[in-house]
């Protein structure tokens, strides 16, 4: 029993997979990374284009397969390549996705401690787009006015029916800032949105309240009137904060009913 307890204490910790790599082998697979992005730049290479092969990215970069392999599947994990099977690996899209699954994680792992961080994202995406909604204003069209109109009035009956109304939402913010013809801006605003419906899971915002802003928005930008918009817009996000302070209530209710070993399912409200 001595002995086993003696082999066991030796047993170096944490031998998972990947555990025991030299630090060494990480530097080594980030510069494997610079240098193939540097070749995507040097090459002019663009989304979809194919990359040399493994072969040829071992003989070029003086690199072992499986090395090499490593810094592949990290630059797909960030979008910069992307693996097909049968095809190869080509360029990636360079998308914001992997900033928004990590800013996801992030914020729906803090909602178990506050709610700091949904409150964080809040401030930043409201900012963004105060700022960018009186940029946006005189730039939009009667076309753009016109369609944001059809939305407002799809956001209302949808608020009446009781029907999900999350991509109108989404369509209404890429209308208003489609026109500032930044492409850069239209991926971080769906970004912060997207971002901030897979933090909430969608419940916070109030489907009529959310009708009735993105009404006086149109109206405002109707107008031409920038300070009008960015205020509807301030009044807007000032109000989620007490939707915030209810899905914590609501959260704490049901950590309290599991604490409790109960549930809702089976249990009938009261009319």
């Amino acid at each position: 029993m001595h002995r086993r307890g003696t082999r066991d204490a030796r047993k170096p910790a944490g031998r998972g997979r990947g555990a025991g790599r030299p630090a060494g082998d990480g530097l080594m697979i980030r510069a494997l990374q610079d240098q193939i992005k540097q070749l995507i730049i040097d090459r002019g290479l663009q989304p979809g284009d194919p990359l040399p092969t493994e072969e040829e990215l071992c003989t070029l970069l003086g690199s072992g397969r499986n090395s090499t392999r490593e810094a592949i599947k990290s630059l797909q994990a960030l979008d910069v390549v992307e693996v097909r099977h049968g095809y190869g690996t080509t360029v990636g899209s360079m998308s914001l996705d992997p900033l928004v699954n990590g800013l996801s994680f992030r914020v729906r792992h803090g909602l178990r401690q506050s709610l700091r961080g949904l409150h964080d994202l809040l401030e930043v995406r409201m900012e963004l787009e105060a700022a960018l909604i009186r940029k946006a204003t005189p730039l939009l069209t009667e076309e753009d006015l016109d369609g944001l109109d059809q939305l407002s009035d799809e956001l209302e009956e949808a608020a009446r029916s009781g029907r999900p109304s999350v991509e109108l939402d989404r369509r209404f913010h890429q209308i208003v800032y489609r026109p500032l013809d930044n492409a850069l801006v239209l991926e971080l605003i769906d970004a912060f949105w997207l971002v901030y419906q897979r933090g909430t899971l969608g419940r916070i915002n109030d489907p009529i309240d959310a009708a009735r802003w993105h009404r006086a928005i149109v109206a405002s930008l109707r107008a031409r009137d920038a300070d009008a918009a960015e205020r509807a817009l301030r009044e807007h996000f000032g109000k989620i904060p007490d939707h915030l302070a209810q899905l914590a209530r609501t959260g704490e209710g049901k950590r309290e009913e599991s604490a409790h070993g109960t549930s809702s399912a089976g249990r009938t409200d009261p009319p």
